[in-house]
């Protein structure tokens, strides 16, 4: 006999009644780009495949518009006729090969469609949008119904085993369910039961369209997070109507896209809302699916097991291992490639109208060009350097049959990770580090620790791949070798007792990092639930319209100034989905950010600086140095020569920031070559 599962929760099958899940893991709909061309399904196909084949009892597509008004963007993926059909049948085809099932999701945008021809119960602009809706006279309301009704009609002769009505994250649906966006008078307006008939209605005609035995997933919004959202009376009274109406499980939505809270970064804390959902579980008899920052299946258990829920959805965490459930099943949690949170190659992307993927793993929407085949002939490989680019192409390389050997002149893995991972709201970064050192091992990678590499210590070696990361940039500054000047590494490394007042010269992602370093007394808010929501002010009862309450930051460690010399707001080139995040997390400490920063000096009276023009002196105990970092290339001369192939990767190739996106993607992307 095996041995038990030690997930028994997480890997119990769900009875639906007309269909049995095999396991309690939602795979929850995230948009990838691929859903918006035809030319792109043959992808698409492929990317939910390898996932269904990794074990995912259910999963949902991304959101796929039941008309032309409620396209994300024009051209977006939509399913309104029968011409349609067909592309979706080789993604429900590619599924049911390996068993699994999928729904497609039913989304429309309502005022967050980036487009003229946007709708909404009432002609609201939304504030993260530039077009301003049409309102929705009382024949478009039914207009729109049907058109749900006909779409999901049209997913179960793709194929699809039921479809999930999205409710929730400030679309449609939720915007007519809240006082907030529906300020309708007539009867789809109003009081609770008017502003919710839109949202059941189309539940129930769903249900009549596509019968008894089709899934349907219905998306609430358990916590709206923005002004004049519903209270928890109102969210139980649409549970209950949703349920008699014909649902077969309720979601749970969390935050509105235009809210002051982060809900799916990577600072917020690991199952943060499933509390939430537990809330809901005595007034409804549906499954329910906790959401949002399940990671790992420690946390997906524990809020099965403490029963707080009856499903997890997962979206991210199966875009970076799409094996996690046949991992998970086996005892193999060590084996998983953990989803960090960071959005930067998936929400990031999407957003710049650009396929999603994942930093962790570049593979991930690439399925059908960037494959790990075994090698023809294996070769003897050199990795220098054990930070991200060289783990992802040293462990990629030994995965196909190369002999590989990785040197670090330090005395762990990591690289700039190391660093990374003592920033709060970042401590998700320890778990690629322990997933390479699996790797490492599995894949039989000789690593060498503590041992510089040196042209005689590589003359073996029929490929040689220069990964040695960067050094920071030294600063041109009178006074830089004063003592109260340190850099960003010995500062992190804690190699320097900071003092109560730094200035910090650089307001890029690294000066951010810092500044947030600095900042923070004591644990992170992102390892603990409560203090998290009481620092942004979330209300996790619902007591309140919206859940929101007045935001409670504790005190700051330090007094700070983050300072660029380039004029405007710093920080506007960090990340599209978390830029605003790491912004608003510093002025809520207090930190002075400055654009426009002419630096003069440093001496006993502390930086030296002009500011529009006026001199100032900032009296710091300590000047931060995070002015950018330069390549470290001291290796490539002693290896010049005939005969030798030699690449360079990562931020020995280009120092841009510590982009570990591009730095992975490119280790992966030669060693898949090599």
């Amino acid at each position: 006999m095996s041995d038990p599962s030690p997930y028994p929760h997480l890997m119990a099958p769900l009875d639906l009644g007309f269909a049995t899940l095999p396991n309690r893991v939602l795979m929850g709909s995230m948009h990838t780009g691929l859903e918006d061309r035809a030319r792109d399904f043959p992808r698409l196909a492929a990317y939910f495949a390898e996932r269904a084949s990794g074990g995912v009892g259910l999963m949902v597509t991304g959101g796929f518009s039941p008309s032309i008004s409620g396209w994300l963007k024009p051209f977006a993926g939509k399913l309104t006729r029968r011409g349609e059909v067909a592309r979706h049948r080789q993604v429900t085809s590619a599924v049911h090969a390996h068993g699994a099932r999928i729904c497609l999701q039913l989304l429309h945008a309502g005022r967050y469609a980036y487009h003229p021809l946007s709708v909404a119960p009432s002609a609201l602009k939304a504030p993260i949008n530039p077009f301003r809706p049409r309102a929705l006279s009382s024949r478009g309301v039914e207009r729109q119904i049907q058109a749900f009704a006909t779409a999901a009609r049209l997913a179960r002769d793709a194929g699809y085993d039921g479809v999930e009505v999205m409710g929730s994250e400030g679309y449609l649906l939720n915007q007519f369910t809240v006082p907030r966006t529906n300020r309708r008078s007539d009867g789809w307006g109003g009081g609770v039961a008017n502003r919710m008939r839109f949202a059941v209605e189309i539940v129930r005609r769903v249900r009549e369209a596509c019968g008894p035995d089709f899934i349907l997933i219905y998306r609430l919004s358990m916590l709206d997070l923005v002004d004049g959202g519903n209270d928890w009376a109102a969210i139980v009274a649409q549970a209950r109507a949703v349920e008699a109406a014909g649902a077969t499980i309720i979601n749970t939505g969390i935050g509105w896209h235009e809210a002051r809270v982060p809900t799916i970064a990577t600072s917020v804390p690991r199952g943060a809302f499933a509390g939430v959902t537990a809330r809901l579980r005595p007034e409804v008899s549906l499954p329910l699916v906790a959401t949002n920052r399940i990671n790992m299946p420690d946390v997906a258990e524990a809020i099965l097991a403490a029963g707080q829920a009856d499903m997890v959805s997962m979206a991210r965490p199966l875009l970076a291992d799409p094996r996690w459930v046949a991992k998970a099943a086996s005892g193999r949690a060590e084996a998983i490639n953990t989803c960090i949170a960071c959005n930067q190659a998936c929400l990031d992307h999407v957003f710049q109208n650009r396929i999603a993927s994942c930093l962790v793993n570049p593979r991930a929407c690439h399925e059908t060009s960037l494959e790990y085949l075994p090698a023809a002939s294996p070769r003897r490989i050199a990795v220098v350097g054990a930070g991200p680019a060289g783990l992802a192409c040293a462990t990629v390389a030994a995965g196909r049959g190369h002999a590989v050997t990785l040197f670090e002149a330090a005395g762990a893995i990591g690289g700039q990770f190391n660093l990374a991972r003592r920033i709060p709201g970042k401590e998700e970064f320890s778990e690629t580090l322990r997933y390479f050192r699996h790797r490492i091992a599995e894949t039989g990678v000789e690593l060498r620790l503590g041992t510089p590499a040196t042209a005689e210590l590589l003359a073996g070696s029929d490929v040689v791949v220069v990964a040695t990361g960067v050094v920071p940039r030294a600063i041109d500054l009178e006074g830089r070798d004063h003592p109260k000047v340190v850099g960003y590494t010995d500062v992190l490394a804690g190699r320097v007792a900071v003092g109560r007042r730094v200035a910090i010269i650089g307001a890029g992602g690294i000066g951010f990092d810092v500044a947030a370093f600095l900042v923070q007394d004591g644990p992170s808010p992102s390892v603990d639930p409560r203090r998290w929501m009481q620092e942004w002010g979330v209300d996790p009862t619902s007591s309140t319209p919206g859940g929101l309450q007045p935001p409670r930051p504790g005190p700051a460690a330090r007094e700070v100034w983050l300072l660029q010399r380039s004029a405007g707001r710093p920080g506007a080139r960090l990340g599209r989905t978390t830029g605003w995040i790491h912004r608003a997390t510093l002025r809520a400490k207090g930190v002075h950010m400055l654009g426009g920063v002419e630096y003069r000096r440093v001496d006993d009276a502390g930086l030296h600086v002009a500011i529009d023009g006026e001199a100032r002196v900032l009296d710091v105990d300590h000047v931060v140095v995070c002015a950018g970092q330069e390549p470290r290339r001291d290796l490539l001369g002693e290896l010049a020569g005939p005969g030798r192939e030699v690449h360079v990767i990562g931020g020995a190739d280009v120092a841009a920031e510590l982009d570990a996106k591009r730095a992975i993607d490119q280790g992966c992307r030669l060693a898949a070559l090599l």
